[in-house]
């Protein structure tokens, strides 16, 4: 049996020497070794009482897990991967991954959990990805962001991983479609709504800056914008972006040389509208006097800087990281908390079972 560091008197900490070991815990708390493990492990069945005197023995000796150990004991590496098939440049360039980001480190954080970021430039990258998820790295994990031809569901299946998505996946529409774990904003209801605006503010010719139709959002949220046209749907007033400034202003530039009328822009994400914005302004149209602008995200860094502010339609990316890794961990963990309980975060049970679809609300500001 290993050595027992001296000890000290209450709340002090041992003198320099040997790691402490599981054994001096139990010696300083009075309990089995057993039980320290129980404790130090997250396993159940430990009164609360004896638990206590753990926590206080690990505090006083600065006893840190044997993470080799642990992952033996538990089969379980303490880590989950993140996943984002996207440019390195688009992702630290764009506001909505760093909030995604951030919503799933406060729920990992808050679970003792490491977030490990993957992301990938291109198909070479996909082997790596595949690779490092086989090798029993990570316990999960979470993907966001995915396009229709991405190859992470059939590695991530390979891997034997359970995995949680970020948006609403392509082949969930599919008739042979499997039934996986999402998170979404309910895009084609917020569209509907932003739509709805500039038709009540009497805007007769709206026109479109659709996302990218290999995602889900960009398909949904076209799908809004049709929904509320009806008849009215006119291709004319419809040009695709890629949610980046730059496609944006590619958009608007197309738009207004097809329809020199139009009369308002409900542009399928705030980075796309920012760079419509600078070209309606170029091009001499007055916002929202000539043309209203509606945009979707609520982007803080993006929406209240435009000028004039951007109306918008808000969806909850921090809250939907949240909830991913709470699927997840809840799948993992059954000491994790339930999904749904987390009140601030509105939602509302998706048709895929254990999914989650968020609300969107509508943001008013000066360009609509």
């Amino acid at each position: 049996m290993p050595d027992t560091p001296p000890q000290g008197p209450p709340g002090s900490r041992p003198p320099a020497g040997p790691r402490p070991t599981l054994e001096a815990v139990a010696a300083r708390a009075g309990v089995s070794r057993a039980t320290v493990s129980r404790v130090v492990n997250g396993s159940t069945g430990v009164r609360q009482s004896l638990a206590d005197k753990v926590h206080r023995a690990v505090e006083e000796l600065g006893y840190v897990p044997n993470h080799a150990a642990r992952t033996l004991v538990t089969r379980r590496t303490g880590a989950v991967a993140v996943i984002i098939p996207e440019p390195e440049v688009r992702i630290f360039s764009d506001p909505f991954f760093f909030r995604q980001i951030r919503g799933i480190s406060k729920e990992l954080s808050a679970h003792d959990t490491q977030l490990v970021l993957m992301l990938v430039e291109g198909s070479g990258d996909f082997e790596r990805v595949s690779r490092y998820l086989a090798g029993g790295h990570v316990d999960g994990a979470l993907a966001f962001s995915l396009h229709t031809e991405d190859p992470i569901p059939a590695i991530t299946r390979r891997a034997g991983i359970p995995t949680v998505y970020g948006g609403r996946p392509v082949w969930t529409a599919a008739p042979d479609r499997q039934a996986v774990p999402y998170v979404d904003a309910d895009n084609r209801d917020g569209a509907r709504v932003a739509v709805r605006l500039l038709r009540d503010l009497g805007r007769a010719r709206i026109a479109h800056i659709a996302g990218p139709l290999d995602q889900t959002s960009g398909t949904d949220r076209l799908d809004g914008y049709r929904d509320v046209l009806g008849a009215d749907y006119d291709e004319t007033l419809v040009a695709q972006g890629a949610f980046t400034p730059e496609s944006g202003a590619k958009a608007m530039t197309e738009l207004l040389r097809r329809r020199p009328d139009l009369d308002a822009v409900f542009a399928a994400n705030d980075l796309m509208a920012s760079g419509a914005l600078r070209v309606l302004k170029e091009s001499g149209r007055r916002v929202p006097r000539d043309v209203a602008l509606v945009g979707f995200d609520d982007m803080d860094s993006v929406a209240a800087s435009t000028d004039p502010p951007l109306t918008t339609v808000r969806q909850d990316v921090e809250g939907q990281g949240r909830l991913m890794a709470r699927l997840l961990l809840h799948g993992l963990d059954a000491g994790a908390a339930p999904v749904g309980q987390d009140g601030a975060v509105p939602h509302a049970a998706a048709p895929d079972g254990d999914s989650v679809i968020m609300r969107t609300t509508l943001v008013r500001r000066a360009t609509a």
